[in-house]
């Protein structure tokens, strides 16, 4: 299974023949280095409806045919606009023929907002993400505060590798992601949701050296690890 990062909290998997991105923000994004008229996926995974994290998901969708799986109220949204959606929640899993998906708390917000009219369309609970393929456990956390229950989702999951936002701001910061590392235990911790925009600038380098009882891993837009 090959893993790999591209700027913001956007990753792609690529397993069993099939390419997975999560939270495709591409366009707009000024530390990706993918193309959304470029981009061949068959499956899209969406933490929360947020533009930074739904991004190019309609277009690559309709372009590829792609399934988008996504907590219900967003799922039922994209689904409006034509896409083939497979709505879940918290705490909800399926077993699909490309992976396990499970959906997990996050403590964030979810909505699309219509500048036109300023207004937002609710799009259901935030969620973070845990897939698992050949035997391997990824853990994607979305946008998300520190909550007690990532003690639990360590517990209950043998975590290969655990994406965690680290900008602060919006998100937990590298002080808040260091205590989530500790109860996540998992192999592998990636940071992510940092140095986007100048609101969540972070030194994700520093952040990883002060890691105690896990390894911890910066990857720039591109680069990926093999699991």
């Amino acid at each position: 299974m090959k893993v790999s990062y591209h700027g913001h909290s956007v990753v792609k998997i690529e397993t069993g023949g099939k390419t997975i991105i999560i939270d495709p923000f591409i366009t707009g994004n000024p530390i990706t280095d993918l193309r959304a008229a470029d981009e061949k996926v068959d499956v899209i995974l969406l933490t929360h409806g947020h533009g930074d994290h739904v991004g190019d998901t309609v277009e690559l969708a309709k372009r590829n045919s792609s399934l988008v799986v996504a907590p219900n109220e967003l799922a039922v949204y994209l689904g409006w606009q034509g896409l083939k959606v497979h709505p879940m929640h918290i705490g909800g899993a399926h077993q699909f023929d490309f992976g396990k998906v499970k959906f997990t708390l996050a403590f964030h917000g979810s909505s699309v907002e219509i500048p036109e009219k300023k207004e937002f369309v609710y799009t259901g609970m935030p969620g973070g993400i845990l897939f698992t393929a050949e035997g391997k456990t990824i853990y994607h956390a979305g946008d998300t505060a520190l909550f007690y229950d990532m003690k639990l989702i360590g517990e209950l999951n043998d975590i290969d590798v655990a994406f965690l936002p680290i900008g602060d701001n919006f998100t937990m910061g590298p002080d808040d992601a260091l205590i989530a590392a500790e109860w996540l235990k998992a192999k592998t911790i990636i940071p992510i949701h940092y140095n986007t925009f100048p609101v969540i600038q972070q030194d994700a380098d520093d952040f990883v050296s002060r890691l105690t009882s896990t390894e911890g891993k910066v990857l720039s837009a591109g680069e990926s690890i093999e699991l």
